[in-house]
């Protein structure tokens, strides 16, 4: 629910940590059609080179732009300890169990809800989207979170990426007796096709299906493992920042190589996509912590802490408010038309990132925070 902020102040928290979901939701509310545009006005040898990581891979390989929602499944990894460190001690599970899954309803609900809700009859309603696998990426990780250590969520995390990878290898699909991760036939989709009901985006299955969530567990467990490291480990900031940084590194690496036997394909969530995208999440991690929380620079983030703190708010909102279109009315016809198409599309961008900022400062000026 909407609420004002009470007790600690945004600036007590770890800054690095909604600043890091801020960049993340940056290119979700405005960030990547303002780049598109910045990219399509460069001369063409960087106008072909920035112009596809904007945009999703059809099939194998990785984007920058499909990095955005792992970072994300990741960054809620990352704030279940801070959340419920101080409950695992308590004497009832309940409080705990009723938390989690309050969290879990609200995600899931609102993810039906972005996805068009009730408008439509059944079987045209998406049960699995975006919001949804958020929803069910934290309700197993904080529920691993709380009952298994440190040892225990290791072993989940990367047994579920050797399961998904021997799945996919070593099990052919049933009636095409296919191997591997060919788009036509592989095990994701044929689990959607056997077992999800309702709508699906791909039309027989879909990229968020019953599956392939499996394996994004494992990316939400890296972020939970993460903040352990940096909550717990009795080390000096700067060396827990180059540690996450290099850890990060190596991991990204173990997933490219990786990658030429298990194809990198983020509509499966495969292995070695778990690993490329988790181990640039806790470079990324790592840096935005030794720059905000250990060196102390700080002014440069404050627009991303504006979304850090209200991911949700704006995610939601730009969902019902076409902001694209709302700025079309003050960039559009005759402007547009003496501008050119690509002059009129970074006005219109430009814009429409402006009101999604000037909606965030507005909140936490007032102090005003969508909590789940």
């Amino acid at each position: 629910m909407a609420e004002k902020a009470k007790g600690a102040a945004v600036s007590d928290r770890m800054l690095s940590i909604d600043a890091l979901r801020g960049f993340d939701m940056f290119w979700l509310v405005g960030g990547t059609g303002l780049a598109l545009a910045i990219a399509r006005l460069c001369p063409p040898p960087l106008r072909d080179v920035l112009l596809p990581q904007l945009d999703h891979r059809a099939w194998e390989g990785c984007t920058f732009y499909d990095t955005i929602f792992p970072l994300f499944v990741f960054i809620v990894g990352l704030s279940i300890p801070f959340s419920l460190d101080k409950l695992k001690g308590s004497a009832s599970p309940l409080p705990v169990y009723w938390r989690i899954l309050r969290r879990f309803v609200l995600l899931y609900v609102l993810g039906v809800l972005y996805y068009g809700g009730l408008t439509n009859r059944w079987p045209d309603i998406r049960l699995l989207g975006v919001l949804q696998r958020l929803a069910f990426c934290y309700l197993a990780s904080a529920l691993l979170f709380y009952h298994a250590g440190l040892r225990g969520l290791l072993l989940v995390c990367l047994g579920i990426l050797l399961a998904y990878w021997m799945l996919f290898t070593l099990v052919p699909v049933p009636g095409s007796h296919a191997l591997g991760c060919s788009e036509a036939s592989n095990w994701a989709r044929y689990a959607d096709e056997m077992l999800l009901p309702g709508k699906k985006y791909e039309g027989s299955w879909d990229p968020n299906g019953i599956l392939s969530t499996l394996p994004a567990i494992s990316t939400c467990l890296m972020g939970v493992l993460s903040a352990l490291f940096l909550r717990h480990a009795a080390l000096p900031p700067n060396k827990k920042a180059a540690l996450l940084i290099g850890t990060g590194l190596f991991i990204l690496a173990l997933g490219w190589l990786w990658g030429f036997q298990f194809p990198v394909v983020k509509k499966l969530w495969t292995s070695s996509y778990v690993l490329l995208t988790g181990g640039y999440s806790i470079a990324l991690l790592g840096a935005f912590y030794l720059v905000l929380d250990v060196w102390g620079w700080r002014r440069w983030a404050i627009p991303l802490l504006w979304i850090g703190v209200n991911p949700l708010t704006i995610y939601l909102l730009r969902n019902v408010v076409d902001m694209n279109a709302l700025a079309e009315r003050f960039t559009g016809g005759s402007i547009a038309l003496a501008a050119g198409p690509d002059i009129a599309y970074l006005m219109k961008t430009t814009l429409s990132l402006f009101f999604s900022m000037a909606i965030v400062f507005y909140l936490h000026r007032r102090r005003i925070y969508l909590r789940v």
